[in-house]
């Protein structure tokens, strides 16, 4: 019985979510307070029902309750327990469950940080959040049922969970991808639900700003969990691939990354409400496409979860509604809202603008890329592919163009710069970027390559503009360490997520350009040299998993004839589903990284083995974790933590024509 309570409790939670979705908006229309009230309880009862499904699902996984479908479909008597919990977001029911819990939980947030907000706007933010819920809902209820069961004949034993899942990686790289997909939710009903006001000012901004970074926090660490888990998991070495589901994840993130910015211009400025507004309806749906890709089956990758037409129809559906229902609101609301004139070419509003189009134009180039095939393939033209040649050729002069005017617009002023004034201040950070750029291009590697050292002068100058505002700003101050103590902490997250741009980027062109791979056939006894690096294979050996058979191989690696690790990959035979899969041995370090990867046998003492050795991969995931945590600290920046009250009275003019908008 305990499945059909978890089918119970995704039923009430539908329920709960159609009421929060009608009663207290019309409640915000008409005046009613009483209706606006039920708002926080409907939202703390949803996520309340919906965890109760989640984890009776859960406790199904754990005790290999194999009359439900799903279980039997994803797990295994065998299986690992850390694996069985993470088996319940593994596949597609169980991720869509988790999906809609934590766009709930998101909700749930806005309850509790958001008592200092009017509340007209709050009930408006959560029955926009209550609507998108009742379509994911609607969705796990009738194509997608987590607690479906197998009655008449269940299998005495599970199909077992994905071999590629059973990592740690499916362990935290879902929910927090997850958490930012979902995440830029809220930011998409704070400006529907201002839209359906008609009010859009720097309130409006200062409110949806700590949530839009939230959300881009999350997805920062997911898309790179993601990468990190690609490339020691997928066996080839490479940290990013193009692949469509990796850009699903990639274009909410470019979006949301334009809108942190823009948002920074309608708080400070009053500008670019309406293209804020855009973005923000932008942002969210590209999370909606992200998951009609991955969901619908129409495209092929090892991300993808569900190729069930009906599914991707119902999704697709869904997205339409989304988002031309908030474009038509958009419509009809954007023209009537004014922003204040009078910016000068050389302000920092013009340099936000510039980097906002650059980031939407990246974002644009890389959906282009994506659907493309999908649009071709539908039309009965045949079948073609979109690989790294065009994203790289169009993404990377882009990249650099915004790394450009990054440095730029640190220093630029509001409404207008003197011109004079700005050369100063950088003419002798971009000498040094240049000097240092070059150098550092021509002594590292055996020849100078052009592209790294653009690379290189764009990382200094990134990180020379960030400390040299950071003095500036301490100028004036009695002293350096008085000075830093008063620097805001958003001023921080902003130099810290910009060094972190910096850092990423000398971590691609560096492990692009400068990293050595062979690909051997080596028996026992065998030693192979590899940029300054001595490899010795000392055979393979057959060990028992929990529930796989492993080939365990062994290489010393050896540098000036000092051992310095051993290294252990393997080929992992699964035995329930007789899936071989390789696990790399890596030996990582701040410069290099030592990747080997066992291929198959050729004959009785022969083995395929890759080696390869990784300049400088890690800081590709070093500075996303310094992107994260400039975020984070911008979040608690403290004005966003002091929100003056506001009272909103509603007139029945008002009332009726906010409702005839929104309709």
């Amino acid at each position: 019985m305990i499945a059909e309570l978890g089918q119970v409790s995704l039923i009430i939670a539908f329920c709960l979510a159609v009421i929060l979705a009608i009663v207290p908006l019309v409640g915000t229309f008409t005046g009613h307070r009483s209706w606006q009230a039920l708002a926080r309880p409907l939202t703390w009862g949803q996520f309340f029902f919906l965890l109760i499904a989640f984890f009776i699902l859960v406790e199904s996984f754990v005790t290999d309750d194999f009359t439900v479908a799903y279980v039997a479909h994803n797990s295994n008597s065998q299986l690992p327990l850390a694996y069985k919990v993470s088996a319940v977001w593994g596949a597609h029911e169980g991720s869509l469950l988790l999906w809609v819990l934590i766009l709930a939980g998101w909700a749930f947030a806005v309850t509790l940080f958001s008592r200092s907000l009017p509340t007209v706007m709050v009930v408006r933010v959560l029955s926009v959040m209550g609507m998108i819920s009742v379509g994911f809902l609607l969705f796990m209820i009738i194509t997608s049922n987590p607690f479906a069961r197998i009655l008449l004949y269940p299998p005495i034993d599970g199909a077992d969970l994905n071999p590629l899942l059973q990592d740690f990686g499916l362990i935290i790289h879902p929910p927090t991808l997850y958490m930012g997909y979902v995440g830029f939710s809220v930011v998409f009903a704070f400006a529907i639900a201002s839209l359906m006001g008609g009010k859009l000012d720097a309130a409006w901004a200062r409110w949806s700003r700590p949530w839009t970074i939230a959300a881009w926090v999350f997805l920062t660490l997911g898309i790179s969990l993601g990468s990190w888990w690609a490339y020691y998991e997928l066996g080839w070495g490479g940290w990013w691939f193009w692949d469509p589901v990796e850009n699903a994840s990639f274009m909410p993130w470019l979006a949301g990354t334009a809108l942190i910015h823009s948002l920074a211009v309608s708080e400070k400025r009053g500008l670019f409400k309406n293209w804020t507004v855009l973005l923000a309806i932008l942002t969210f749906s590209l999370s909606l496409l992200g998951t009609f890709l991955v969901r619908s089956g129409a495209l092929t990758s090892v991300h993808a979860f569900a190729t069930d037409p009906a599914r991707g129809l119902f999704i697709l559906m869904f997205l339409l509604v989304v988002v031309g229902g908030s474009l038509t609101l958009y419509a009809l609301r954007a023209p009537l809202i004014k922003s204040p004139s009078g910016v000068g070419l050389l302000s920092r509003e013009t340099f936000l603008l510039i980097n906002n189009m650059l980031m939407v134009t990246s974002c644009a180039m890389v959906l282009l890329g994506t659907l493309f095939p999908l649009v071709f393939d539908a039309l009965g033209l045949g079948k073609i592919s979109v690989g790294p040649p065009y994203f790289n050729t169009f993404f990377v002069p882009l990249t650099f163009f915004a790394a450009l005017t990054m440095g730029v617009g640190i220093f630029s002023r509001w409404k207008n710069t003197d011109a004079l004034w700005l050369v100063q201040q950088l003419r002798w950070i971009l000498l040094a970027s240049i000097i240092l750029g070059l150098g550092i291009s021509l002594v590292y590697g055996a020849k100078f390559e052009f592209a790294v050292a653009v690379s290189l002068m764009l990382s200094v100058w990134i990180v020379l503009t960030a400390i040299k505002d950071i003095l500036n700003r301490c100028r004036n101050r009695p002293s350096l360490l008085v000075g830093l103590q008063t620097i805001p902490r958003s001023v921080w997250g902003m130099h810290l997520a910009h060094i972190g741009l910096a850092v990423a980027l000398i971590g691609v062109v560096m492990v692009s350009f400068y990293s050595d791979e062979k690909d051997l056939r080596m028996k026992p006894g065998q030693t192979v040299e590899l940029a300054g690096y001595t490899f010795r294979f000392d055979g393979v050996e057959r060990q028992q998993g929990p529930n796989y058979v492993s080939d365990y191989g062994t290489l010393q690696v050896m540098r000036d004839r000092r051992v310095l690790t051993t290294l252990h990959p393997e080929k992992r035979l699964y035995q329930v589903q007789g899936s071989v899969m390789s696990e790399a041995g890596i030996d990582p370090g701040l410069t290099r990284d030592l990747y080997v990867a066992l291929g198959d046998s050729l004959d009785k003492d022969s083995w395929a083995i890759r080696i390869q050795v990784k300049a400088y991969v890690r800081w590709i995931w070093l500075g996303s974790l310094f992107m994260a945590l400039g975020g984070g600290l911008a979040m608690l920046d403290r004005r966003y933590r002091i929100v003056a009250r506001q009272r909103v009275s509603v007139t029945p003019a008002q009332a009726e024509g906010g409702l005839s908008a929104a309709l």
